[in-house]
């Protein structure tokens, strides 16, 4: 019989709700660490547990290819995506289409959405460009950000003080639009418009994240990056974390949105903007801090 060995995707036939699993070390001595999906890191003698090696199409996993794979045995505080459903039913009964839930995070994100359309849709945003008019996309663009409480006050500010300066007003316009609406790669466009939030003083991950969020929620996650990281370290996901902006970890929350929206697919998210509560409300604690900051902030 061939050893299981670190990186074998496996499901264990007495315990489907599991899910598919991934070794994380090799066999040995007759027992074998695996996490699973569903129920997090277990160490199974063999001659007890049945374990069947998964492959070829069916081992595909987004989840498992981007497990966080450096863990201290049992992961500490794991909640499975199902534990984390009931943690958000628990403050949305209603669910994503629930009045509570409209109220309190999806309106009001609409209409940031609604105002960026408006505002900077792809062939307004090219006229002003024509025009070289990049005071007035500056300013409509601190107004999209102004128009919702996701980002701090003390970012908004960074970005802001940055846009005083008329040729830091052009790098701004030109960057944001070649992210929203140009037809280089992501990547490139990402790291572009990083560069110059940099040479703003305003090199935050919330506005980094920000506008391609608001005018793309179908497609893009806002990365907030306390609450991103502890969701991902609660259900194990591996975001590659930095505080300096970087491609990789951006483009790994965005698989992380991918995966949990889903999984989330019976609660029927419209968009990303669903999704981003949810990770607010995996850890309810963290979303109850989210609330009294939010009323600090209003209360300034």
């Amino acid at each position: 019989m061939s050893k299981f060995v670190r990186g074998d995707r496996v499901v264990n036939p007495d315990f489907p709700d599991w899910g598919m699993g991934q070794v994380l070390s090799d066999e040995a001595d007759g027992r074998v660490t695996v996490f699973f999906m569903d129920a997090g890191d277990k160490t199974l003698m063999l001659s007890h547990a049945r374990l069947s090696k998964v492959t070829g199409h069916e081992a595909k996993s987004l989840f498992l290819d981007n497990l966080a794979i450096e863990r201290d045995g049992e992961a500490k505080g794991f909640r499975s995506i199902n534990e984390a459903m009931a943690s958000f039913h628990k403050i949305f009964p209603g669910g994503f289409k629930g009045k509570k839930f409209a109220e309190w995070e999806r309106d009001y994100k609409v209409d940031g959405h609604q105002l960026m359309l408006g505002l900077l849709d792809k062939q307004e945003f090219a006229k002003l460009l024509d025009k070289v008019n990049y005071t007035e996309i500056c300013d409509r663009a601190l107004k999209v950000v102004n128009k919702l409480n996701l980002i701090f006050p003390n970012e908004k500010m960074a970005l802001k003080d940055g846009l005083k300066l008329p040729v830091n007003q052009q790098a701004f316009a030109e960057r944001l639009y070649a992210l929203l609406y140009g037809d280089d790669d992501m990547k490139r466009r990402f790291e572009a418009f990083a560069i110059c939030l940099a040479n703003l003083g305003a090199a935050k991950w919330p506005i980094v994240s920000y506008f391609q969020f608001i005018r793309f929620p179908d497609r893009f996650m806002f990365v907030k990056p306390m609450v991103t990281q502890n969701a991902a370290n609660i259900i194990g996901f591996e975001l590659h974390y930095s505080s300096e902006l970087n491609w990789q970890t951006y483009d790994a929350v965005q698989k992380l949105a991918k995966y949990l929206k889903g999984r989330l697919s019976d609660m029927k998210p419209t968009d990303m903007i669903d999704v981003q509560t949810f990770m607010w409300c995996i850890d309810s604690a963290v979303y109850d801090q989210y609330l009294k900051d939010i009323r600090t902030a209003e209360s300034v």
